[in-house]
């Protein structure tokens, strides 16, 4: 770990008066959250029940539409983050946020740790696998419904389907969430960048709302973009830097 840009990050975080973090699969990983793309992630497990699907196909609306068992099978096996603790990335943008440090959080992940961590303030641009409800009436069911239902297709008592709160290939991103992501990456001055890859749009595109004074990139790989000049780079794990950051400023996480 470079501990001289570690040092820089602290000095531009207590400089800052409004910071927002966008942050991607590898936030939560260093929790035990596999990610999608890397090798061992979702897209790469080898399932014999699921091996005939695309694995886009199995996140997508259609399959949800034309084949919810399949679905449903797949979002039990692979989507239950129930059990799953926060690591110190969590932990550390809740303690600066308490701080009032940090305006918001804007995340790519659907599992709720940022919330469970203490984090008031997020923004969810892909829903999350914690809220479900019914497509036809619009009746709420707790987080763990679906997960525990011996419905292979859970329905509702008004006769529809009930279904997570997250957005599958196919479906729009949540109007409130992308609005108030948006809203807040353009009033930042400090926007920091962790644990994405930046290939997923639209919503790798709402960094381009960023104009204020530091940009900080913290992903344990290269990233093939464009960078400005006030632009800091850290290639590391997430949790291990803010871990690090929260030593020096004397958080404790």
């Amino acid at each position: 770990m470079d501990e001289t840009k570690i040092l820089q990050l602290k000095d531009w975080i207590e400089d800052a008066k409004h910071i927002v973090f966008f942050g991607g699969a590898g936030v939560s990983t260093e929790s035990g959250v596999p990610d999608f793309r890397s090798k061992d992630g979702l897209y790469n497990q080898r399932d014999v029940r699921f091996e005939q699907y695309r694995p886009e196909y199995l996140l997508s609306h259609s399959c949800l539409m034309r084949e919810p068992k399949v679905y449903y099978e797949f979002h039990r096996q692979k989507m239950d983050t129930r059990t799953i603790e926060p690591n110190n990335a969590h932990k550390y943008l809740a303690a600066i946020e308490k701080l009032g440090k940090l305006d918001a959080v804007v995340t790519q992940n659907i599992d709720g740790l940022h919330q469970k961590a203490g984090s008031r303030k997020v923004y969810e641009i892909h829903g999350s696998a914690l809220r479900n409800y019914c497509m036809k009436c619009g009746k709420i069911y707790p987080e763990d419904y679906i997960f525990t239902s011996e419905e292979a297709v859970p329905q509702c008592s008004c006769g529809g389907m009930i279904r997570p709160d997250i957005t599958l290939y196919e479906e729009s991103l949540p109007d409130d969430a992308v609005e108030g992501a948006v809203r807040a990456i353009s009033r930042a001055d400090m926007l920091i960048i962790g644990g994405t890859s930046l290939t997923v749009y639209p919503a790798a595109s709402y960094i381009n709302y960023f104009s204020g004074k530091y940009l900080v990139i913290i992903n344990r790989d290269r990233l093939n973009i464009r960078l400005g000049g006030n632009t800091l780079v850290i290639n590391d794990r997430i949790g291990e830097v803010f871990t690090r950051l929260a030593e020096l400023q004397g958080i404790s996480l």
